[in-house]
């Protein structure tokens, strides 16, 4: 029987030696040459990066990859779109078996947990070292959620923050042709708002299933959430309950309908008709309300940053400047590189790329996601966008949550227990030490690690 070597290059070799014995001393070295010729293709040493992004990211960020790959030929990237409905818990099955991404988006908010699981390479040498990232081109309280312990784990993508939408025309209706300043100002205008628009109609839409706004309120008042190097809820300290109190008011002086997300049947429609006129929410609305409102409400809605609360109470001395910006939360997403990645400086460059100022000024065309460099801001497609234009305001005013891995568990609690005291079935102090309780039960096991003298 013949080995498989009389097949391909190996049938010619031996065919060769034995006709002619001179060829035995050659064969290695034509071998050597038609291996070398094989192995030099393109192909061989394409390298190629596994990227994973989520919902409408994960389908325009392929937008930019042309360009990178064309700076970069011997880098290929691959693009896995993931819902954000399961994004999390693909991002951990993935690193429970061991098949993370080379580079990957995730929630500035996961940031914590996927560090715990050591799941995300710090990124301090290689910004030390040639980087032109510039972190100081980044807003600061954002920037601030990608790092613990002294450490950079990941960079902002893009930003996100909250503050009000709102119809001037209305507001001007109540008698105030500018935005008020000050929660005392803003709740005059709500007062006069609700009196105006009758019985079935509301000033400010505040959906009670959303735990942002009572923590925001909180954190304007000082309130520190958690305690003892975060390992109890801190929920009952005094500046919580008095912001708590503030936002309960909202709902008891008839100002914002006791009405979740899923209970609005088109947000969109019920703003246009004037069902309320104030709205908190994010920069993914601005693309929204310009195609979902009609074309005679257009020039009579825009955004403005969250006040302060100044002199007023309920937090008397917070912001000694009264009517200035008020503290809102840190969010957006950032990009991470995988710790197990064995393609680490290749999925390093695509990150390098994104953070581009002309490419975050381009995906911002792409998708309406605001970018985390504040030199792209001067892109004059976002320049030019007045509804963008307190976004940029209330960056530079933004505060993160505690970053550990345990807070999207607590924030679904504070979003519980506000709904029960919106609606009357616990009282102000039974639903904060009802708080108080369920997040000590969440921190137990990082008390359990602390004491033992473990990183959580």
């Amino acid at each position: 029987m013949f080995s498989r070597r009389w097949f391909g290059v190996g049938r010619i070799t031996i065919t060769l030696s034995i006709m002619f014995p001179m060829f035995r001393l050659l064969s290695p070295i034509i071998l050597l040459v038609l291996g070398l010729a094989g192995c030099d293709s393109g192909a061989d040493r394409m390298v190629t990066v596994e990227f994973w992004a989520m919902g409408q990211e994960g389908e325009r960020v392929r937008m930019l990859l042309p360009e990178f790959e064309r700076r970069h030929p011997g880098i290929r990237v691959r693009v896995q779109q993931l819902p954000w409905s399961a994004a999390h818990e693909k991002l951990l099955t993935a690193y429970v078996g061991r098949t993370m991404p080379d580079i990957f988006q995730l929630g500035n908010t996961w940031i914590p947990e996927f560090v715990a699981l050591r799941a995300i390479e710090p990124l301090d040498e290689r910004l030390r070292t040639g980087s032109n990232l510039a972190l100081h081109d980044y807003f600061p309280g954002i920037l601030a959620t990608n790092r613990l312990n002294g450490h950079t784990y990941a960079l902002p993508w893009y930003v996100d923050t909250r503050l009000f939408f709102y119809r001037s025309d209305l507001l001007a209706a109540a008698g105030f042709s500018t935005p008020p300043t000050g929660w005392d100002g803003w709740r005059q205008a709500m007062t006069r708002l609700k009196g105006l628009a009758g019985p079935d109609r509301y000033a400010i839409l505040l959906p009670i299933n959303e735990w942002q706004l009572p923590v925001i309120l909180a954190l304007q008042c000082g309130a520190p959430l958690l305690r003892d190097q975060d390992r109890y809820g801190d929920f009952r300290d005094p500046r919580f309950r008095a912001a708590f109190a503030f936002y309960l008011g909202l709902f008891e002086s008839d100002l914002a309908p006791p009405v979740s997300n899923a209970q609005m049947a088109n947000l969109y429609q019920e703003f246009a008709n004037g069902s309320f006129a104030l709205y908190v929410t994010g920069p993914w609305n601005i693309g929204e309300f310009g195609r979902r409102l009609p074309a005679a409400i257009q020039p009579d809605w825009n955004t403005a940053p969250l006040p302060g609360f100044g002199d007023a109470p309920p937090c008397p001395g917070q912001d000694p400047e009264n009517g200035a910006i008020g503290v809102s939360l840190a969010g957006g997403a950032s990009l991470a590189l995988a710790r197990t990645s064995p393609r680490q400086e290749a999925a390093w460059l695509l990150l390098e790329f994104l953070a581009e100022p002309a490419q975050q000024a381009h995906f911002y065309q792409l998708t309406g996601d605001l970018p985390a460099r504040q030199t792209a801001w001067n892109d004059p497609a976002l320049a030019g966008n007045r509804h963008a234009q307190a976004f940029r305001q209330q960056l530079q005013h933004v505060q993160a949550t505690p970053p550990i891995p345990e807070w999207e568990r607590i924030a679904h609690r504070i979003a519980y227990y506000a709904e029960l005291a919106i609606r009357k079935q616990m009282s102000v102090d039974e639903a904060l030490t009802a708080l108080d309780r369920d997040v000590d039960q969440i921190l137990a096991k990082r008390r359990w690690l602390l004491e033992r003298g473990l990183i959580p």
